[in-house]
């Protein structure tokens, strides 16, 4: 954002009503940018009030666009199928790159907007002939993790002004602009199941995939019986209704055969995984092996490892040290330093 002087271009910034894109939208209106609101409706109880709030205090057009069509099928109808599968989807991924990146992008096209802006904590520079990906300067709130799966062409056309702020600063910035937001609660983790029931809103959607079925142990031993494997994920200790002598957790979950394995936690940590889906920023493939620091879940500490092509443009993650719980389903995202170099989905 640094690098844009030329005044009264057009952006068209997300707007949720919270505090981040509500600062993103003010920031970017100081700058002398046109500055256009979208609210983007992508669930029934979805609300544009707050933003509409905003929208009026900053003096900028607002608009409310409908994606609940579209949210249904790329984004909640995933998440369900993931979790029948026996897997741990990351929605709000998914919803970067379909709803934010994809459909409010079209949208922003339509408008005859130059650029489309976020309220993420990460950074896009410019780097020669591309743009590169960084962690925002807020470690505690980077967003980088979420958005591997942006494209050069996306980038080129997106800014993100809190990448350079601390989340203490972007909450002054709202009280000082009296936006009437700095006291809004933080997102929760997903937006369409608000009491982080993820196992009842599975079960309200698909009913019919909720069979019960052994635990067992990993002599194949029957210990205990399930619910439903869509009520369990990897490393969860919670909810067998096990007694032993030492704490078990989910090791592993076979959707073929209707099991859920259980262990101790020394049999949570692994080498190595496969990740599929792949996305590399900066390059169309990965060619050669390249020593990353690898994220396997939002807050996963970055941990040394070597990535290895193999065919079907799926690679190998080797770790230098054993890493705990990896859950299919989730996204493992690899940087060099602040550069996120792309990521994938577990396999």
């Amino acid at each position: 954002m640094e690098e844009l002087t030329k005044m009264e271009k057009r952006v068209v910034v997300a707007m949720s009503g919270g505090k981040d894109s509500s600062v993103a939208a003010a920031l970017l209106k100081d700058k002398g940018f046109e500055v256009i609101g979208i609210y983007m409706r992508i669930w029934e109880h979805s609300k544009d009030d707050d933003a509409k709030r905003v929208t009026d205090k900053l003096g900028i057009p607002h608009h409310v666009l409908d994606l609940r069509d579209v949210f249904q099928d790329m984004v909640i109808s995933n998440f369900c199928e993931e979790y029948k599968e026996g897997r741990t989807p990351n929605p709000c991924i998914r919803c970067n790159k379909y709803i934010k990146f994809d459909a409010l992008a079209k949208k922003a096209k339509e408008l005859s907007a130059d650029f489309m802006a976020t309220g993420h904590y990460a950074r896009i520079v410019r780097a020669k002939d591309r743009y590169v990906l960084e962690k925002g300067i807020d470690a505690k709130k980077d967003q980088s993790y979420f958005l591997y799966a942006l494209t050069q062409e996306q980038l080129k056309y997106t800014l993100m002004p809190l990448g350079y702020l601390y989340k203490e600063r972007v909450r002054e910035i709202a009280k000082e602009k009296n936006l009437h937001v700095e006291n809004s609660p933080e997102s929760q983790e997903i937006c369409f199941i608000p009491d982080n029931n993820y196992g009842e809103f599975v079960k309200k959607h698909v009913p019919e995939e909720i069979k019960p079925g052994p635990i067992v142990n990993k002599e194949g031993k029957v210990i205990g019986e399930h619910r439903g494997i869509i009520f369990y994920t990897i490393g969860q200790r919670k909810g067998m209704g096990i007694s032993d002598k030492n704490p078990l957790y989910v090791i592993a979950i076979d959707k073929k055969n209707n099991t859920i394995r259980a262990g101790k936690e020394q049999e949570l940590y692994t080498n190595e995984l496969i990740a599929y889906n792949m996305n590399f920023i900066s390059r169309k493939k990965l060619e050669t092996p390249i020593k990353v620091k690898a994220k396997i879940r939002y807050l996963h500490q970055p941990s040394q490892a070597m990535v290895i092509p193999l065919n079907e443009g799926k690679v190998r993650v080797k770790f230098d040290s054993p890493q705990r719980a990896v859950t299919p389903g989730q996204a493992v995202v690899f940087y060099n330093g602040d550069e996120v170099i792309g990521g994938g989905t577990i396999e």
